[in-house]
C-alpha cells in the first residue's frame, strides 16, 4: 500500500513540476520575510544595548570550529561533482541545496515564532551540513534518466519513489527520533538545537520528496532535444536501471533494525515526557527571585544611529578570520567547479557524452546542419598533452564535451537528398559535388594510447580514427562490435569501410542496422555484421491441433504462401481439428574414424554394438550435458573407416553443439580402449545434417512426426473447390508417382519445405536445416460412409528445432515462438517445448499440402500466383540496370 502511495505522489509532483517548484519557492519567500519583518523587533545592537556575559573563547575552539566549517564546505564540492556525473552541472545540486537552505529557513521561522533565541546556531550550522547525502538525490535522478520521452519520465520518477520512498521515509524518523534524544538533557541550549535540528530533518524530507522530483522532471523536460523528444543527456546504459531496481530497495533486515529502534526511541520519548511534568510543576519556585537578581542583564533600548539596512550590511562585512577563511575556500572552489573543469575528462557515466549516440541518430538530429551548412570550420590540431580535449566547437554545448566524434553525416554514404525537402534538393545536389572538410585524424600513437587506455577507451575516437586503427591491425575488424562502446557503433563504422570498397558506395543506404539488440548477435548469431534483413512476417491460423488453437507466424516473401496455408488451416478447424503424435526425438552426430585394417575396425564395431561398449560409451557420454543422453549407436563400416551415429536427447536445444560435445568425450573413450584409433572428423556426414540424406528419411533424425486429419466432402467442395476423388487421384500421380520418378528422397509431397522454411525464419531456427527437416510423405485417401471424406497424413521423420538457443535468443523470434507458446525451456518436462513446435510445423504443413494439392486439382494455382505473387515494380525503371533509356 505504502508502494503505491509513493508511486502516485511521484506521479502527481513529476506531472505538475512547475506548480511545485514555484509553490516551494513562494513559501520559503514568505517564511523569510515573516522572520525579517514581523515577531521580536529588539535587534541588538541597532535599537537595544545586549549586555553579554563573559564567556572564554579557547583558541582550540576557533581552529576546531574552522576545521569543521571547512570540511563541510569541501564535502559540498564533492556533492556536486558526483550529480555531475549525472549530467546536470549547476540545477540538480543547486535544487539539492535548496532543499537544505527550505528545511533551514522553515525551522528558523518556527523557533522564532515560538520566541526561543538560538545562539550559537552559527556554530552549529556546519554540523547540520556535514549531514547532506546528495545520494538520494543521485539515486532518484538514475530513475528518470532511463527515459525516452517526458511520459516514462514521470513513470520513472513515480516507480523510483515507490522505491524509496520509503526508504527516505523511514530513515527521516530515525534522524529525528535520534536527534529527539536531545531534547531530554534538561539543558536548555541543547534542547532548543536538537528541537531545531528534528523540524529540520522533517522539512527537509517534505521539500526534498515534493521540490527534487519537480526539478529532475523540468531539466529533463528542458533538455529534450526539439525534433525526438529524447533527452540530450540520455545515456544508452542507464537503461538497465530499471533492471537493477532489486539492488536499490533496501534491506528488509535493515529497514527491521530501523523499525524497532524507532519503536525504542518513542517509547524513550514518551516515558521521560510523562516523568518529566511533575518535575517542570515543582522547578517553577524560586523563578521570579532569580528573575530579580538578573534584571541588570535585561537588554535596554538605545535610539539607533544607522539605518537597519546599513547595520545589517555592515554586520556582514565585518568578519573575524576564521570566516575569511571559510569564505576563500568557498569562493576557490566555486571557482575551480565553474571555469576549470570543463576539459576535465567526463565520468564514464557522463549523459553528455555524444559518442554514445550512433551515427545515424546524430545525422538525423541535425538535418540543417548536415545538409544547408556551406563552410566548416577548420579543425585545430591536438598536442598530445590534450589527447583528452575536444575540437574547439561552435556552441557551449559543444565545448562542454570531452572529445567529439566525427559527425556521421560527414561520412555517411547515404545520399543526403534523403534529408532535404523541396527546394533545397538543387542545393543540396551542387553541395555533393565538392568534397567536404572533415576533422583530421589525430596520429596514430595518439589514438593507440586512447584506445589502450581502460578509463578512455574508443568513445573518445572519431570513426575516422576507428577506422584508421583498424586498418593499421590494432582493432581486429571482427571486434568492431566488442570494441566500441555500443555494438552498433562498430556496425555503422564497418559499413563505412565496406561502403568505401563496393562499386556502388550507397549499397548499403537501404540495409537497415539501426535500433537492433546486437549484444544479442555478439557470440552467437553472426559475425562482421553490417545490418539486418527485415522479412515479412504473416499469421495463418486458427490451427487447430490436439485440441489447442495455434497462430503460426510465417516469415516468406513468397506471395499466397501464408493466404494458401490460411485456407489450409479454415478447412482443418471446419473438419474438427487435426491430431499429431511425436513418434521418436533424438539428434544424430555421425563421426568418422579410422583403424589400422577393416579387421579391426570390424572388431570396435563389435564392441560397441555389444552392451559392455554401449554402456562405458554411454555413461561417457551422457557426463557432458543434463539433457544430452544417449539411446543408441548405428555403426557402419567402410573399408578401415568406421561411421559411427550418436542418437540423443537435447531437451529444448536443436542439440548439435550438446551433442558434438558428447560425441567428442565418447571418442576419448573409445581412443582408451583402441589406442590406434585416429579421429578423422566429428562429423563423417553420417550424421546427416544440411544435405539431402536417406538415412535421415529411413532413420529419422530430430523429432519425428506424423499428423492426421479428416476433411468432410462438404468442406472438401466448399472451402477447396475440388472433390476428394480428384484430390486422392492428383496426390498419387504427383507427389508418389511424380517423386519416384525423379529419384526424390522424402520429397514425397507437394511444398513442405515452403512451410518449414517460413516457420523457421519467424522462430528463430536454422534455415538451412530445413533441408532435411523437410523431408515428408503426403497420403491421400477416400474415406466416410460413402467415401467421399477425405483423409490425409503427413509424415515428417526428420524436424531439427529447438527453442532455446542460437536464433531463438534474438527478441523478435522469442516473439513468434511466444505466439506459439514454445518459447525457452520447458520446467515441467524439459523437452517438451520443442516437441509442441514440432507437432505445429508439421500439422502446418499438412494445411499448406491440403491447400496446394486442392489449388492443383481445380487448377486455381496459375491464377492465383500471377494474382498475389507478382511484384509490381518495373525492373526496367529500376536505378543501376543496363537500359536503353538508362544509356
Amino acid at each position: 500500500m505504502l508502494t503505491g502511495l509513493f508511486r502516485m505522489h511521484g506521479h502527481l509532483v513529476a506531472s505538475h513540476p512547475w506548480e511545485v517548484i514555484v509553490g516551494t519557492v513562494t513559501l520559503t519567500i514568505c517564511m523569510m520575510s515573516m522572520n525579517m519583518f514581523t515577531g521580536n523587533d529588539q535587534i541588538c545592537g541597532w535599537n537595544f544595548d545586549c549586555p553579554k556575559t563573559e564567556e572564554q573563547i579557547l583558541s582550540s575552539d576557533i581552529i576546531i570550529l574552522t576545521i569543521t566549517r571547512c570540511i563541510a564546505i569541501v564535502y559540498i564540492y564533492f556533492q556536486f561533482q558526483n550529480l555531475r556525473q549525472l549530467g546536470s552541472k549547476y540545477i540538480l545540486g543547486i535544487a539539492g541545496l535548496f532543499t537544505i537552505f527550505s528545511s533551514f529557513v522553515f525551522s528558523t521561522v518556527v523557533i522564532h515564532f515560538l520566541d526561543k533565541e538560538l545562539t550559537g546556531l552559527n556554530e552549529a550550522l556546519p554540523f547540520f551540513l556535514l549531514l547532506i547525502d546528495l545520494s538520494k538525490a543521485c539515486a532518484l535522478a538514475k530513475f528518470a534518466l532511463s527515459s525516452n520521452s517526458q511520459d516514462e519520465v514521470r513513470d520513472n520518477i513515480a516507480r523510483g519513489m515507490s522505491v524509496l520512498g520509503p526508504t527516505f521515509t523511514l530513515d527521516a524518523l530515525v534522524e529525528c527520533l535520534v536527534i529527539g534524544v536531545g531534547t531530554m538533557s534538561g539543558v536548555r541550549q541543547l534542547e532548543i538545537m536538537c528541537c531545531f535540528g528534528c523540524m529540520s530533518v522533517l522539512a527537509n524530507y517534505f521539500v526534498f520528496m515534493t521540490f527534487f522530483p519537480a526539478c529532475v522532471s523540468l531539466v529533463l523536460e528542458l533538455s529534450r532535444e526539439s525534433q525526438e523528444g529524447h533527452p540530450i543527456w540520455q545515456l544508452s546504459h542507464f537503461s538497465r536501471v530499471m533492471e537493477e531496481e532489486e539492488d536499490n530497495k533496501p534491506n528488509p533486515v535493515t529497514q527491521r533494525v530501523k523499525m524497532i529502534m524507532s519503536l525504542g526511541l518513542v517509547m524513550v520519548h514518551a516515558h521521560s515526557r510523562w516523568i518529566s511534568e511533575p518535575l517542570s510543576i515543582n522547578t517553577t519556585v524560586g523563578v521570579p527571585q532569580v528573575g530579580m537578581e538578573l534584571d541588570h542583564l535585561l537588554p535596554r533600548r538605545i535610539e539607533p544611529e544607522k539605518p537597519l539596512w546599513h547595520f545589517y550590511l555592515t554586520r556582514m562585512i565585518t568578519m573575524d578570520i576564521e570566516q575569511v577563511i571559510c569564505l576563500a575556500l568557498a569562493l576557490l572552489l566555486a571557482i575551480k567547479y565553474i571555469f576549470f573543469e570543463q576539459a576535465e575528462m567526463e565520468s564514464t557515466l557522463s549523459l553528455k557524452n555524444p559518442i554514445t549516440m550512433s551515427a545515424p541518430a546524430l545525422t538525423l538530429r541535425r538535418p540543417a546542419e548536415t545538409c544547408c551548412r556551406k563552410e566548416l570550420c577548420p579543425p585545430q590540431a591536438l598536442s598530445p598533452a590534450q589527447s583528452a580535449s575536444a575540437p574547439e566547437a561552435t556552441n557551449k554545448s559543444e565545448r562542454d564535451e570531452v572529445i567529439r566524434p566525427l559527425s556521421a553525416s560527414t561520412t555517411d554514404t547515404q545520399p543526403k537528398s534523403f534529408f532535404v525537402e523541396g527546394d533545397q534538393e538543387q542545393e543540396q545536389k551542387a553541395e555533393m559535388d565538392q568534397p567536404s572538410l572533415l576533422p583530421k585524424p589525430r596520429d596514430l600513437d595518439v589514438c593507440v594510447a586512447i584506445i589502450n587506455n581502460p578509463e578512455l577507451g574508443a568513445r573518445f575516437l572519431s570513426d575516422a580514427e576507428v577506422m584508421q586503427l583498424v586498418n593499421s591491425k590494432h582493432i581486429p575488424a571482427y571486434k568492431l562490435e566488442a570494441m566500441m562502446e555500443k555494438p552498433e557503433r562498430g556496425v555503422a563504422i564497418r559499413r563505412q569501410m565496406i561502403s568505401a570498397k563496393l562499386s556502388h558506395p550507397s549499397a548499403l543506404s537501404t540495409l537497415p542496422y539501426t535500433d537492433y539488440d546486437y549484444s544479442k548477435v555478439m557470440g552467437t548469431c553472426c559475425e562482421n555484421v553490417i545490418g539486418y534483413i527485415p522479412v515479412p512476417v504473416g499469421v495463418a491460423g486458427p490451427l487447430h491441433l490436439d485440441g489447442k488453437q495455434f497462430q503460426v507466424p510465417m516469415a516468406t516473401t513468397e506471395g499466397c504462401l501464408v493466404a494458401s496455408t490460411n485456407r489450409g488451416c479454415r478447412a482443418i478447424a471446419l473438419a474438427g481439428g487435426a491430431k499429431c503424435r511425436i513418434l521418436a526425438d533424438s539428434m544424430t552426430r555421425g563421426p568418422v574414424v579410422r583403424l589400422p585394417s577393416a579387421c579391426q575396425a570390424a572388431e570396435v564395431k563389435a564392441w560397441l554394438e555389444g552392451t559392455d561398449g554401449f554402456q562405458e560409451i554411454k555413461e561417457a557420454f551422457d557426463n557432458t550435458s543434463r539433457f544430452a543422453r544417449l539411446q543408441k549407436l548405428l555403426v557402419g563400416l567402410a573399408g578401415r573407416n568406421l561411421y559411427i551415429r550418436f542418437h540423443s536427447k537435447t531437451g529444448d536445444a536443436m542439440g548439435m553443439n550438446m551433442i558434438s560435445k558428447g560425441t567428442e568425450q565418447a571418442l576419448n573413450t573409445l581412443q582408451q580402449h583402441f589406442p590406434e584409433l585416429q579421429v578423422m572428423a566429428v562429423s563423417g556426414n553420417y550424421c546427416t545434417d544440411k544435405k539431402p540424406a536417406a538415412i535421415n528419411w529411413i532413420e529419422g533424425r530430430g523429432k519425428s512426426a506424423v499428423c492426421e486429419a479428416t476433411i468432410p466432402a462438404k468442406v472438401v467442395r466448399e472451402v477447396l473447390k475440388t472433390s476428394t476423388a480428384a484430390l486422392v487421384e492428383v496426390n498419387i500421380s504427383k507427389n508418389l508417382v511424380g517423386s519416384a520418378m525423379a529419384g526424390s528422397i522424402g520429397g514425397f509431397n507437394a511444398h513442405a519445405a515452403n512451410l518449414v522454411a517460413a516457420i523457421y525464419i519467424a522462430c528463430g531456427q536454422d534455415p538451412a536445416q530445413s533441408v532435411g527437416s523437410s523431408n515428408c510423405i503426403t497420403l491421400m485417401e477416400a474415406s466416410g460412409p460413402t467415401g467421399e471424406d477425405l483423409y490425409i497424413s503427413c509424415t515428417m521423420p526428420s524436424i531439427e528445432l529447438g527453442t532455446v538457443g542460437g536464433g531463438t535468443s534474438l527478441p523478435p523470434q522469442q516473439a513468434c515462438l511466444q505466439m506459439l507458446g514454445v518459447q525457452g525451456a520447458c520446467l515441467d518436462c524439459p523437452g517438451e517445448n520443442a516437441r509442441q513446435l514440432a507437432r505445429v510445423v508439421c500439422a502446418t504443413v499438412l494445411a499448406g499440402e491440403l491447400s496446394l494439392m486442392a489449388a492443383l486439382t481445380a487448377g486455381h494455382l496459375v491464377k492465383s500466383h500471377m494474382t498475389h505473387n507478382r511484384s509490381k515494380v518495373n525492373l526496367q525503371e529500376t536505378p543501376g540496370t543496363c537500359t536503353k533509356k538508362a544509356s
